[in-house]
């Protein structure tokens, strides 16, 4: 049955006390594959200041640090962001935070949610893309990746996506699919499309 409230940073603690890498982020195929295509979707050599909202253990973390001057990761658990500091580059800043309270000040040219907004409510996701919108900087980028498999989280992944892209729509209005098939994999930008993007 699916949970109707945003998940509490406890349920993702108690996870990662369990078990270091509850999803098999090191180790899967499938996520070795989904990070790349995710780095793949970014359409400028290097970023500013990023944010990454939901970083767990730092897998993608460490291949979106090769990409940006700055790169502030966030994630609710305290389990999860000291095993992510072990092996992660000095250009990365790392804040146990839950949103959408806890929005970090400032601005950036980067933001990926990856495998995170359906954790959340659809009045809490609408926060969080209200904040995305506000602290982007004209021309950033915002990407998204989430799973569409099924799970009993408050929102499914095609319906967090919409929701949170039909949020950015007038700020952000050039919308790429980039993979629908198993994960939904998207950009949002003001700035045209590559002439490469898989439409």
């Amino acid at each position: 049955m699916r949970k109707t409230t945003t998940l509490p940073p406890a349920y993702f603690e108690a996870k990662y006390q369990a078990d270091i890498d509850p999803w098999r982020f090191r180790t899967s195929d499938y996520e070795r594959r989904k990070y790349e295509a995710t780095v793949a979707a970014l359409t400028l050599p290097r970023y500013r200041r990023a944010l990454e909202v939901g970083c767990s253990i730092g897998e993608l973390t460490r291949m979106l640090a090769l990409r940006c001057e700055t790169l502030l990761a966030l994630d609710g658990s305290e389990t999860a962001i000291s095993e992510a500091r072990r092996q992660t580059p000095a250009n990365v800043t790392f804040g146990v935070a839950w949103l959408p309270d806890a929005f970090p000040a400032g601005t950036f040219d980067l933001i990926v949610l990856s495998e995170v907004l359906y954790y959340f409510s659809a009045p809490d996701l609408t926060q969080i893309a209200r904040r995305c919108a506000a602290a982007l900087d004209p021309e950033g980028e915002i990407i998204l990746c989430h799973w569409l498999g099924e799970t009993d989280y408050p929102l499914s992944g095609d319906r967090a996506s919409d929701l949170f892209a039909a949020e950015m729509a007038f700020s952000l209005p050039v919308q790429t699919r980039l993979h629908d098939e198993t994960y939904r994999l998207e950009r949002l930008s003001a700035r045209p499309r590559r002439a490469d993007d898989e439409v």
